[in-house]
């Protein structure tokens, strides 16, 4: 009976640890499952940059480091494969949890290490950058020196038809002339030799100038080396009271600033109200400018006045001096000389149409001796003569 109570509180005990993924649907498995695939992808991630980085750091590896190594890996691998021994793994994590201290990375030395790969990675990829760089312009030098002798090669060939094979031909054989072939290629070995001499003197003056760089740089880097290592304190506080300095300064800048804008708004105030003073003063000006034209034609029309005045006050004065001096005539002198005056017009009315009767006369005689004379111009001249000598 024991024994068959022992077995039913086992088998109560497997079920009450079997019940939760029982109980679970097969959506939520399907998560569970795709979870622990993806925290195992993690996990070999993170075992592959370990195993990288003890490879970097320790390449003898101990063999058991790598049965170790090995061990997790094969762990990984089987848990990847088999998600069903999820429940074995849960009944032994208590068993195993004093090895998994002892075997796992804290967080900070994973960081450390992930780190570490990072900056490698990115040293790598500098180099690799650094590699491309040097092959693509390599190559550009091949395809420039290339085309250059392409180009060379061109005019040699040119140069060569123009000068040998058409310009070197005997006009009596339609041969080419040896001499002028040798000629030509001894000028062209001589300029090559020439050109090759040049190009060694240049050769070593890069190489004189290329040691005297790398000694410099040598120099400075070993005055930068040891002033990080004497100075680098030094140079931090430094830094610190330079960068306080400039936050000052950036401070004093931005209250200059702010001053600078009220400064420009009210400049720009001043601005205005000077812009409406100087019109004003314009308008003022042009009014004070007309008011004085006014004035002076006023005062022009004043003297003119002055002068009309003076000249009807003399008139007047003559006048009232005439008025005083005047004397009335007699009835009988007015009388006869009425009588005189009325005369005189009578003569003067007959005498104008005297006038008027002459004149009529004068334009008949001017009208008959134009007719006589337009008869005369159409008569012989005969009848000219007589009537000249009748006149």
């Amino acid at each position: 009976m024991e024994d068959t109570g022992s077995m039913a509180d086992t088998h109560s005990v497997d079920n009450s640890e079997v019940d939760p993924l029982q109980d679970l649907s097969d959506e939520q498995l399907y998560q569970l499952v795709e979870e622990t695939l993806r925290a195992n992808q993690v996990l070999e991630a993170e075992t592959r940059m370990f195993e990288k980085y003890l490879r970097r750091v320790e390449p003898k590896e101990s063999p058991k480091s790598q049965s170790s190594m090995n061990l997790g890996a094969g762990s990984g691998q089987s848990g990847r494969d088999d998600p069903g021994r999820m429940a074995h793994r849960k009944r032994s994590k208590s068993r195993s949890s004093g090895m998994d201290r002892t075997l796992k990375l804290s967080a900070e030395q994973k960081c450390d290490i992930a780190q570490r790969e990072i900056e490698e990675l990115r040293e790598e990829i500098e180099k690799l950058k650094e590699e491309s760089e040097k092959v693509l312009d390599t190559y550009k030098a091949i395809m420039e020196e290339a085309d250059m002798r392409l180009a060379e090669t061109k005019k040699e060939a040119y140069e060569f038809e123009r000068d040998i094979v058409k310009g070197s031909v005997n006009n009596r054989t339609t041969k080419v002339i040896a001499e002028k072939v040798m000629r030509y290629f001894d000028d062209r070995l001589r300029a090559r030799d020439t050109l090759i001499e040049k190009l060694r003197l240049k050769n070593s003056t890069l190489k004189v100038q290329k040691k005297k760089l790398h000694l410099q740089l040598k120099q400075k880097e070993e005055m930068g080396e040891v002033l990080h290592e004497v100075d680098f304190n030094q140079l931090k506080i430094e830094n610190q009271q330079y960068l306080e300095k400039i936050d000052e300064r950036n401070q004093d800048l931005l209250r200059l600033k702010l001053m600078a804008g009220n400064t420009l708004q009210v400049l720009n105030s001043y601005k205005k109200k000077l812009n409406t003073l100087t019109m004003e003063s314009e308008r003022l000006e042009s009014e004070i400018q007309a008011r004085n034209d006014t004035l002076s034609k006023i005062d022009i029309e004043t003297d003119f006045v002055e002068t009309e005045r003076g000249k009807a006050e003399n008139i007047n004065r003559k006048l009232r001096r005439q008025l005083a001096d005047y004397r009335v005539p007699n009835v009988m002198e007015y009388v006869e000389e009425k009588a005189c005056l009325y005369e005189i017009q009578k003569k003067v009315k007959s005498w104008e149409r005297k006038v008027d009767i002459a004149d009529m006369a004068l334009k008949t005689h001017r009208k008959t001796w134009r007719q006589m004379q337009f008869g005369s111009q159409q008569g012989t001249p005969a009848q000219w003569h007589m009537m000249q000598a009748a006149a």
